[in-house]
């Protein structure tokens, strides 16, 4: 019998920034020195309070399935912290713990999208949201943004592109790749908008804790109906404990802990339990530090990209990732990336990979590594430009 996958899975494409992590990682046991900028992953170690809970935790024998919304320490807990951070009364019946982000955007996009809908989203964004509702048989619904917008969606935006098979609008802020914010009156202009064209909003706030000179507002300061997507990955800088949340109405809750219990079972216990320990002011402590670490790695990197003429019309306000026009170099970012890290040991990340809308014009650059690794990766890159 000759193995066919499934023309779901066949038209799912490759996650491209994997791929060249993969090829990063062989160079680096072949002995290279890659500087990675490629993957949207801190390098600082889970901090110490969390990495102590989680082996209290496993000591005591806290290792058992848990409920499939997640203890009920540990919603409180994010409740607590929407109160703290936002000044929100969210309740914890509200919030479901999940297997990372991802699971979270695979459950509410389950959720809200039937086979043949489709969801708006910014071109160019996180490649996986596509990849999700292809999964689901619903669609997602591209569209271009520039410099000039924010690389964000905005009301007008939203109305104008609105189709008769659009069941919502998923927004990023601060966004992968660009680390731009959605601001307080755009993000309330735009859930009226959806609100009147009945639809629903899901927001990703993956990257709320890392700005830098700005705030992110979270769209439940604006509409208690949103659907907010958050994670353990990024902020908290626990990226392979698998673990985030989804904030959803009321009504909705009952509905996703039912695709929870079906999907997951239930999130990582362990896990759970570790992540008690990132609300604790000792853990805030060191994750405010290291966010100001971030600020000036960013500030090095946008500053070195301009030098070297590349493309970069708007600062970065948030996460840790720039997104910069490289038409002075090339006309396909693709193959340069290639390039670079074959032969310049420079691992990167080209626009292909973030949707369809001037990719090849682009390249993101992560800057999830020490200061003096982003001083080298740019010398490399000047002594690439001067050949």
């Amino acid at each position: 019998m000759v193995f066919r996958p499934s023309q779901r899975v066949a038209e799912i494409e490759s996650f491209k920034v994997m791929d060249l992590l993969k090829r990063a990682k062989q160079l680096d046991d072949a002995g290279c020195d890659v500087i990675h900028m490629e993957v949207g992953e801190p390098d600082f170690a889970t901090a110490p309070l969390i990495a102590e809970t989680a082996k209290a935790a496993i000591d005591s024998g806290l290792t058992q399935y848990t409920p499939a919304a997640g203890i009920p320490e540990l919603r409180e807990a994010i409740s607590q912290w929407y109160a703290t951070k936002y000044g929100l009364d969210v309740s914890p019946d509200r919030i479901v713990v999940t297997t990372g982000a991802s699971s979270a955007l695979l459950m509410a996009f389950s959720l809200l999208a039937d086979a043949g809908q489709s969801f708006m989203m910014a071109d160019p964004g996180y490649p996986c949201n596509r990849q999700f509702l292809r999964f689901l048989e619903a669609k997602s619904q591209l569209v271009p943004t520039n410099a000039e917008d924010n690389f964000q969606l905005n009301a007008e935006l939203i109305e104008q592109h609105w189709q008769a098979n659009t069941a919502g609008v998923l927004l990023a802020s601060p966004a992968n790749p660009t680390g731009m914010v959605v601001h307080r009156d755009e993000l309330t202009d735009i859930a009226a908008t959806v609100k009147k064209l009945g639809g629903h909003l899901v927001v990703d706030e993956l990257y709320h804790g890392l700005t830098y000179g700005t705030d992110a507002p979270s769209a439940l300061e604006i509409d208690k109906n949103t659907f907010v997507i958050n994670s353990f990955s990024k902020y908290f800088g626990m990226t392979g404990w698998r673990l985030g949340w989804l904030v959803a109405p009321e009504e909705a809750a009952p509905e996703l802990e039912k695709l929870a219990q079906n999907l997951m079972i239930s999130p990582n216990t362990v896990s759970q339990y570790a992540a008690l320990a990132a609300f604790e002011p000792e853990t805030i402590s060191e994750l405010e530090r290291r966010r100001f670490e971030f600020q000036k790695r960013r500030d090095l990197l946008v500053s070195g990209l301009r030098e070297l003429d590349f493309d970069l019309p708007v600062t970065p306000e948030g996460a840790f990732y720039v997104y910069a026009g490289a038409k002075h170099l090339t006309d396909n970012t693709f193959d340069y990336c290639w390039s670079l890290l074959e032969e310049d040991h420079i691992a990167t990340t080209p626009g292909l990979d973030f949707g369809q809308h001037r990719s090849q014009e682009f390249i993101r650059f992560s800057y999830t590594t020490g200061l003096d690794r982003i001083q080298l990766m740019l010398e490399r890159l000047g002594k690439r430009i001067q050949k």
